[in-house]
């Protein structure tokens, strides 16, 4: 969807913030042993910590190997809409196992078992939040920013 780098870089905070900002509020609810109105505020916290290392991961390391990775099973004369699900099932695969182990170190007990824990937990959770809510919703957003610009530009020519 993005075109350009500033595109992808706008394109990238907006998706780590729905993402990081979701998984941050799953997370403290399954430590306080449900969700309240107040685990959405308690996770601004850990957001300003969690949210630049997702977009530091997303933009240097996770970014340019999910395409590699999704285009190890998919064509690139495959659906566009399809080479975008494996993509972002590549993204989830790698950035979950890393947000995890993060987030270990930063915020828990540190140890081999609380890592693989956290993973565990978060893995459908991630998916689930990419598929059904972040995914769609930031691509709505972003063609409804990005298209009028386009729609100017085809109307002027």
């Amino acid at each position: 969807m993005p075109k350009t780098k500033l595109e992808n870089f706008i394109f990238t905070l907006v998706m780590a913030f729905v993402m990081v900002y979701g998984m941050i509020c799953y997370n403290i609810s399954i430590n306080i042993g449900g969700c309240t109105n107040q685990v959405f505020l308690m996770a601004f916290g850990e957001l300003k910590i969690m949210w630049p290392i997702a977009i530091i991961l997303e933009l240097f390391v996770v970014g340019r190997i999910a395409p590699i990775l999704a285009f190890s099973f998919m064509k690139p004369t495959d659906r566009p809409q399809f080479i975008t699900y494996a993509i972002s099932f590549c993204i989830c695969a790698l950035m979950c196992p890393l947000m995890s182990l993060i987030a270990t170190f930063l915020f828990k007990e540190p140890s081999l078992g609380t890592f693989a824990q956290t993973w565990a937990m978060n893995v459908p959770a991630a998916y689930a939040m990419q598929f059904l809510i972040a995914g769609p919703l930031v691509r709505l957003l972003f063609r409804a920013v990005f298209r009028r610009g386009e729609k100017a530009e085809n109307k002027a020519a």
